[in-house]
């Protein structure tokens, strides 16, 4: 590749910032980087921990480029990273999930539409059985409808229109989907169809149906304005069951 043309495509990464919050993910934070890193180039990527108690942060200083603590909290800490954030377009990303290859090339492409102010990725839960199929098309079929997005889709967006939003909204739950309709109100928000992996682990340690329908009410609820703070409830007494 002519260094000329190499340059460009390190100058275009580098002006992608991935934010990742983590809590206690020791086990497959390494795993989760390399394959980041293995994909995404040579993007900025933050590291934001919200008081680990194991090694999450011992082993994810050698992955990333930087690696911050804030309190506990994704809104919390994804605003931490974006504060710190280099990249003129800012890519918040669960660490639990496996982004697809030539994932900062499309968004670079989409990102090229003046009137596109952020995006979002299709997400596939990696199951083959049919209530893990019936989740994640309904994720995109219903978020289509409803105009809503979740935060394991993937949000990037440029950084002007994040710091006109004012970050993330610091409530208890769904500032991904408060932060998505905002985005909205900004401009066009694009649709990539390449698949954002998804970690099926929540799912099979609730129980799949328990879960969807849970986020499935919640969303519903969420639409009919039910306060923020009852909805993290619901949602806490569904997780409780969870190691962390």
């Amino acid at each position: 590749m002519p260094n000329t043309q190499k340059e460009s495509i390190d100058s275009r990464a580098r002006q992608v910032s991935i934010i990742v919050p983590v809590l206690n993910e020791a086990a497959s934070i390494g795993r989760f980087l390399r394959c980041l890193r293995e994909r995404a180039g040579d993007a900025e990527i933050i590291i934001v921990d919200g008081g680990s108690s194991d090694a999450t942060v011992d082993l994810a200083r050698s992955h990333c480029d930087r690696c911050l603590y804030a309190p506990r909290g994704r809104a919390l800490q994804m605003n931490a990273g974006a504060q710190v954030a280099a990249g003129d377009t800012l890519w918040f990303v669960h660490s639990d999930c496996e982004v697809p290859a030539g994932c900062l090339q499309q968004i670079s492409d989409v990102l090229r539409q003046p009137e596109v102010v952020g995006g979002f990725f299709r997400i596939r839960l990696p199951n083959k059985r049919l209530v893990y199929r019936l989740t994640d098309s309904f994720a995109h079929y219903a978020g289509l409808l409803l105009r809503m997005r979740f935060g394991d889709h993937g949000f990037f967006c440029r950084r002007t229109a994040f710091e006109k939003i004012g970050g993330f909204p610091e409530v208890p739950l769904m500032e991904d989907a408060e932060f998505f309709c905002k985005l909205r109100r900004l401009g066009r928000i694009a649709f990539i169809p390449s698949r954002l992996i998804s970690s099926s682990r929540r799912y099979e340690e609730i129980g799949p149906w328990r879960l969807t329908f849970t986020y499935g009410l919640i969303a519903l609820l969420y639409l009919l304005r039910v306060p923020i703070p009852v909805l993290a409830r619901i949602y806490r007494r569904t997780c409780a069951q969870l190691k962390v």
